[in-house]
């Protein structure tokens, strides 16, 4: 997959009349965003019904750089095109994003369905881009879930805090999909989600390129780039800093398959991830050259931060196949190497197999203190099938059960793999692992 670039045709521009240099409008633009219609229609007069893919551009006007709006729709064959020094900011209104006959939006219910998207898509041909401007500034869409809700004195993030006491945060997603294929994201910058950042289901042709994720760690359930159902998926040189699974791999009903994810760099989330939900399968998935740090952009460590990740459940299993890592440099991280299929416990009919999975390259520096990794297979009929080479994990700590794993080159806390754990079958030899060059560059612009 190529870098993408913008679309050659741009359909209509639309000016800025906003200037919000702290983020905060007027109290009648906060209750009654200003840009929500003027930018829908301006999208919906723009729609395609080929294969073509039309800009329609945000810009500024002087000193007006921002926009304010409620949630949007992005028709077929439009791509959502910032300006560098734009932003558009997300409404604080949980009235604005409330789906009819839910439970309320901004609020901890027995279900989490009850906001809307910030901005939706269902058609091909769609996305949303910026061109980078002096120095790499990229347009910013700001979702503000460290803000106040209107009306409120708590945060959408607070919300989701509360949600820890059981129950399920009605929050709303920065950008969902569902069903728009051959949809780009490229050279922008997503700020401060109230929930995850990126979500996009059940569609074919997905490309994620240069994408800046800008979140601090604690924001819960602030997933970064997550796919689910997809097919023919790109995710690279982007910058992810975000209070959950930086990359998520799911399959919650149907199949997902053919992913790359080469050259991003993570801050302070939970790692690359595929599940939990893997019901309709995993596979040929090649996650290659990029970085995980556990400490986030802002300089916060993360409280659980992992590496490389697969996890899943009896409640939501299916099988995970053919997945190849290669060349991955983690630091910071409490759990380097993390595949397990008992996701909580939560149980259920189900079958998570994670086998062909594959780690060619890896190193783990700096590890906390506890640190420690995991390598569990379901059970003796479903063991996980794992093959390593050039492998350095410098925390010593690795269970496993139900595993078949061949190792060449690998050692953890400086050590020759060894394992002990039931159903486990090690086929290693004592080579050293190959030296690996590791540069974990700081977040763009900070």
């Amino acid at each position: 997959m190529s870098e993408p670039t913008l679309p050659a045709t741009t359909c209509t521009s639309v000016s800025a009349q906003l200037a919000l240099p702290d983020g905060t409008a007027s109290a009648s633009e906060e209750s009654d965003p200003p840009d929500t219609q003027r930018l829908q229609e301006a999208m919906d007069s723009c729609a395609q019904t080929g294969d073509d893919t039309v800009a329609v551009k945000l810009v500024a006007d002087g000193s007006s750089d921002s926009f304010l709006s409620g949630p949007l729709t992005i028709p077929q064959g439009v791509s959502l095109v910032l300006d560098s020094d734009v932003t558009l900011y997300a409404s604080r209104n949980p009235a604005d994003y409330q789906i009819d006959g839910s439970p309320d939006c901004g609020t901890v219910a027995t279900t989490g369905k009850g906001c809307r998207p910030f901005l939706s898509a269902s058609s091909p041909n769609a996305g949303v881009q910026s061109l980078a401007g002096a120095g790499g500034a990229l347009g910013r869409i700001d979702g503000r879930g460290g803000s106040d809700m209107l009306g409120a004195s708590r945060t959408w993030w607070d919300v989701a805090q509360e949600a820890r006491e059981g129950g399920f945060q009605n929050v709303p997603r920065l950008l969902q999909t569902d069903g728009a294929d051959n949809f780009v994201l490229s050279d922008v910058e997503l700020v401060d989600s109230a929930g995850y950042h990126v979500y996009y289901a059940n569609g074919d042709g997905f490309t994620a390129w240069g994408v800046r994720i800008l979140t601090p760690t604690h924001a819960r359930n602030t997933d970064g780039l997550d796919i689910d159902g997809a097919t023919n998926v790109t995710i690279a040189n982007s910058f992810i800093s975000a209070g959950d699974d930086g990359v998520g791999i799911k399959a919650s009903a149907q199949k997902t398959a053919h992913v790359s994810v080469f050259g991003n760099h993570l801050y302070g989330t939970h790692g690359i991830s595929i599940g939990a939900f893997t019901t309709g399968g995993v596979n040929d998935v090649i996650i290659r050259e990029n970085t995980i740090s556990g400490v986030d952009a802002f300089g916060e460590a993360s409280a659980s931060s992992v590496g490389i990740r697969i996890k899943s459940a009896t409640r939501f299993g299916g099988t995970v196949q053919q997945v190849a890592y290669h060349d991955i440099c983690i630091d910071q991280v409490s759990r380097p190497i993390d595949i397990d299929p008992f996701y909580f416990d939560l149980r259920g009919d189900t079958t998570p197999w994670f086998t062909g999975i594959s780690i060619d390259g890896l190193t783990a520096t700096n590890s906390p203190a506890g640190a420690g990794s995991r390598l569990n297979g379901l059970d003796s009929q479903h063991p996980l099938g794992l093959t390593m080479s050039n492998v350095r994990v410098d925390a010593p700590r690795v269970r496993s059960s139900d595993a078949k794993i061949a190792a060449d080159g690998v050692t953890f806390g400086g050590e020759n793999l060894e394992l002990d754990g039931d159903g486990v079958t090690l086929a290693t030899t004592e080579a050293s692992p190959a030296p690996m060059s590791c540069v974990f560059p700081p977040f763009p612009g900070l």
